[in-house]
């Protein structure tokens, strides 16, 4: 049964450091490393569905079906991840013409290679939502903060009980 427990122990400790990380890794994007980033609509299914969490990351150069994610990421502007589906060079510079799978016409706005945050190299479907929850102050209690006390309170309690048995051993010494 110990054994059991400290299987069950590591798994859920791992799942909070990972979902810990995750949701930093979307707060705290580091340039031209790995991106965490959640799809928002349904453009793109069934490929990647309404929901995901794309991992992507910044490359020297992009084809024609890559699929990308571009714009604007700030609190009030969400990023698109659509397909490149043409390219041509102007200037110097690479424009792209993107289209979401789901939709019928390409988009009207074209974009610029400087506009591309990175090519999405992973998809998770539906732990998007997940993520969104724990950016909450109530997901983020239920899912990080409540689950870290638990692991702090049951190492406390380790400490103590291992004090109070060295502390036995030394008096009956």
């Amino acid at each position: 049964m110990t054994i059991l427990y400290h299987i069950g122990y590591g798994l859920f400790v791992g799942a909070i450091v990972v979902l810990a990380g995750l949701l930093a890794s979307t707060l705290l994007p580091i340039p031209g490393n790995f991106q965490v980033k959640v799809v928002k609509s349904g453009s793109m299914e069934p490929t990647i569905h309404t929901g995901s969490l794309v991992v992507i990351k910044p490359q020297a150069s992009y084809a024609e079906g890559d699929i990308i994610t571009f714009g604007k990421d700030t609190k009030t502007e969400v990023p698109t991840t659509h397909r490149i589906v043409a390219s041509r060079a102007e200037g110097g510079v690479l424009i792209f013409a993107t289209k979401g799978d789901a939709n019928e016409e390409q988009d009207s706005k074209e974009v610029r290679q400087g506009e591309v945050i990175g090519k999405v190299l992973l998809d998770v479907p539906f732990a998007g939502y997940l993520i969104d929850f724990a950016r909450k102050p109530l997901g983020f209690a239920l899912l990080i903060g409540i689950p870290a006390l638990a692991v702090i309170g049951d190492e406390i309690v380790k400490i103590w009980r291992e004090a109070r048995r060295l502390r036995e051993k030394k008096r009956t010494q």
